[in-house]
């Protein structure tokens, strides 16, 4: 091998040494959490990580610290695949046993809440980085209470409300779907579960039925929660320490479905695998591009193939043109 071509393959070897380190540094992604009702760590994030006004949120913060609640986006399971019910255990669900998130799940009756009623609700999720997937809506049984730790037996065992792929508008999914009669503070469950990868997504919305927020013998009064506000999340965003990947909200109409009548929920597509820091067992949020069908390393391998053929080839390129140069002498 002549000294040139020696160098033109070591140049291709480092350049794809240099492609795959930093495809290796690329951060994670976060994804949304529910505006109407408002989920417990949007509502303390709207109310100001540094100096909460609730008691509820004061609490949360000193429980799992600042830093979970500027990443108020990113309560996930990356390997979810469907199994929720089988993988969080009871007293978890709200942190979806990610410890991070540890101060969602404090038995309180005082989080703040929104003002609910039974009939037609338009419920809203704001999807940071939007994904196909599907949601499943649940509601606590007129025996929950609010200053007990949340148990899977607290809720309805079906959803009352299930979507898939639902419209966005302004950077929230909008879906429709009806409340059951219920009376007092009761909490509204959220499964976003992903269908291009096995990632999913958790929260828990404190509402009220009726004139106040009694039930299961807890009389204690709580705030009206707030959604964030678009300037509120980029005020917030350089504090955060999730990423997007690129695949910011989308706004307008995307594919609109009518939630399904309620009854056991479909077998996600699972298309990808994660591998990650930074959830409930250690993993990260799912880095996956929106609605791909890739996994977790699919966007880092392409950026590092990417990169070693691009090098590759005019190391290639260049020798060939001092062949010719040379042969022309």
């Amino acid at each position: 091998m002549t000294v040139r071509r020696k160098a033109a393959v070591c140049a291709a070897a480092g350049g794809a040494s240099l492609a795959l380190t930093f495809s290796l540094s690329v951060p994670a992604s976060a994804h949304g959490s529910m505006t109407d009702p408002v989920s417990r760590v949007a509502a303390c994030y709207a109310e100001g990580v540094e100096s909460p006004r609730s008691a509820a949120c004061k609490a949360a913060v000193a429980a799992s610290g600042k830093q979970a609640f500027y990443d108020w986006n990113a309560v996930n399971i990356a390997n979810a695949a469907g199994k929720s019910k089988q993988i969080i255990p009871d007293g978890k669900l709200c942190s979806a046993a990610n410890d991070k998130y540890r101060g969602l799940d404090l038995p309180r009756a005082d989080w703040p809440s929104t003002k609910m009623s039974a009939g037609s609700h338009t419920f809203r999720y704001k999807g940071t980085a939007p994904h196909k997937g599907s949601f499943e809506l649940y509601i606590t049984k007129a025996s929950y209470d609010p200053a007990k730790p949340l148990k899977w037996s607290d809720l309805e065992a079906q959803p009352f409300v299930e979507v898939a792929d639902p419209k966005m508008e302004n950077g929230d999914y909008v879906f429709q779907g009806h409340v059951p009669a219920r009376s007092g503070r009761h909490l509204i469950y959220s499964i976003w579960q992903r269908s291009d990868s096995p990632e999913a997504f958790y929260t828990c919305s404190d509402v009220v039925f009726g004139k106040n927020g009694k039930s299961g013998g807890s009389t204690a009064a709580a705030p009206a929660a707030s959604a964030p506000t678009e300037q509120k999340i980029a005020d917030g965003a350089a504090k955060s320490s999730v990423q997007h990947q690129g695949h910011g909200a989308q706004t307008g109409s995307g594919a609109s479905a009518a939630p399904r009548a309620a009854g056991p929920a479909a077998e996600p597509e699972v298309n990808g695998v994660n591998g990650g820091v930074d959830g409930p067992t250690g993993q990260a949020p799912d880095t996956e591009l929106a609605e791909t069908g890739g996994n977790s390393s699919t966007p880092y391998i392409a950026i590092a193939g990417t990169a070693v053929l691009a090098i590759g080839a005019t190391a290639v390129f260049a020798l060939g043109r001092r062949r010719s140069a040379a042969g022309g002498r």
